[in-house]
């Protein structure tokens, strides 16, 4: 698949040549709105081809069940939300929408799927973004509403053979947007899918959200970190099986007006998009290792400089970087032991 420039500008991670005898097998495609990149190594070409086009219709399938704002489930799911009704749900939303909520409540809500309102309202919810600044009365009377997920409930219909669910929100104003889980659970199922077909070896990027299987022949896999301002990567690091890195930036989706950036991190508390910070990026391990680095940025870019520590202690994080709009890098003791500035000059403040 050909990009436009504008599409190639999406992709937050590099993935950093190593000196490999073995076998390289990469592709790329553009989907969830951004561009996609795999690579398997050590395995026969034959199988990564099948591995790489399962995974891909896969991203596919998500993207268009996830959709926030072209007809899809969760579509369907925002319009009974917003006449009160309730709506059949498959076992794979219903799981999505609770492990969606537990992260929105250890976040103290700065995490918010349920903002899509907002969101819609600042523009984000387009393909291409106009330089104008919405209703302020509108902002307000959403804000005033108070959506959060906890407004949603979930009632099981069936456990025979496969279980069936409904749900229905008691708040009109919630509207899902789950753009910030959304490729995180693609990097999780991604990996699932790859490990059912005996592929032991690959590093998956959608639009820099990215999660490491195996190694990298020898080595482990070696990535870099967008610079938010300037062509290539501000740092590097080795990621290792079952870790992946997210990065929350306000230089992939975003407007400009009169000298200043608005970006797509909309912070509900205000209902504007968050400032003072170019980007954030996390590392995670374990279980769910994709849908983490996904959500648990957005909690520490909307915190800002003064509280993002505090935001990434409450997210159980202990490795994260926050860039600010001085272009300092605040990051945690943890993370400064895993990253390689290609600057040397960088200003970084640590934090215990």
């Amino acid at each position: 698949m050909k990009f436009t420039p504008h599409a190639a500008l999406l992709a937050a991670v590099f993935i950093l040549s190593a000196c490999n005898k073995e076998a390289v097998y990469q592709e790329e495609g553009f989907v969830f709105g951004t561009r996609v990149e795999i690579s398997i190594v050590g395995a026969d070409e034959n199988l990564s081809r099948r591995g790489v086009a399962s995974v891909m219709q896969e991203f596919q399938r998500l993207h268009n069940l996830l959709h926030a704002w072209k007809p899809s489930a969760l579509s369907d799911i925002n319009s009974a939300f917003a006449q009160q009704k309730t709506i059949a749900i498959t076992p794979e939303i219903e799981a999505m929408l609770r492990e969606a909520t537990q992260l929105s409540e250890q976040s103290g809500c700065l995490f918010n799927p349920a903002i899509g309102g907002l969101v819609k309202l600042w523009g984000f919810h387009a393909d291409e973004f106009k330089a104008a600044l919405p209703d302020e009365k509108q902002v307000a009377a959403l804000v005033a509403a108070r959506p959060q997920m906890s407004d949603i409930s979930i009632s099981l219909v069936s456990d025979k053979k496969v279980a069936q669910y409904k749900t229905r929100s008691s708040n009109p104003s919630v509207q899902l947007d789950l753009g910030g889980y959304a490729k995180g659970y693609a990097l999780d199922r991604a990996v699932e899918l790859l490990k059912q077909q005996g592929i032991h070896n690959a590093l998956i990027n959608i639009g820099g959200n990215v999660i490491a299987l195996g190694t990298h022949g020898s080595r482990p896999w070696r990535v870099g970190i967008q610079h938010p301002r300037k062509p290539g990567p501000i740092a590097t690091l080795e990621l290792h099986d079952g870790e992946a890195i997210g990065t929350s930036g306000d230089y992939q989706r975003y407007f400009e007006l009169n000298g200043k950036r608005y970006c797509h991190v909309i912070d509900p508390r205000t209902g504007q998009p968050a400032q003072g910070v170019e980007a954030v990026t996390v590392l995670t391990q374990g279980n769910h290792a994709g849908v983490l680095s996904d959500a648990t940025s957005k909690p520490l870019f909307i915190a800002g400089s003064a509280n993002w520590l505090a935001a990434a202690r409450q997210m159980k994080i202990s490795n994260a970087l926050l860039i600010d709009t001085d272009a300092v890098v605040h990051l945690t003791a943890a993370m400064q032991k895993r990253l390689e500035f290609t600057d040397k000059s960088t200003v970084t403040t640590v934090s215990q």
